[in-house]
């Protein structure tokens, strides 16, 4: 079932903006790739929330091409609510007391 639109998690939020700032600070190109992409993936999303594997019973997880990251999110009725930006390097399930 397709859904709105996604709402992030403040701390999804503020790892989604430093990624941008970095990315920015090394090249104002890759900035707007990463943008993009992250983009085009929250739209895969929300066009069909189950596509993507599981993490555990609560959290699904999409990976993003050319970028160290994934996006890690809940989805239940029509919503979609991303918990994480998640950089590959940070410890697994460092999110999942997020709420």
């Amino acid at each position: 079932m397709p859904v709105a639109n996604a709402h992030f998690h403040p701390e999804a939020q503020a790892e989604y903006e430093e990624a941008i700032a970095w990315y920015q600070v090394r090249s104002p190109r890759a900035s707007l790739r990463f943008e993009a992409e992250v983009e085009r993936v929250i739209r895969v999303i929300e066009g069909n929330p189950e596509i993507f594997p599981k993490y555990d019973d609560l959290h699904r997880y999409a990976l993003l091409r050319r970028f160290p990251f994934s996006i890690v999110y809940q989805h239940w009725d029509d919503h979609v609510y991303v918990i994480a930006v998640a950089h590959g390097s940070r410890l697994p399930g460092y999110w999942e007391s997020r709420r």
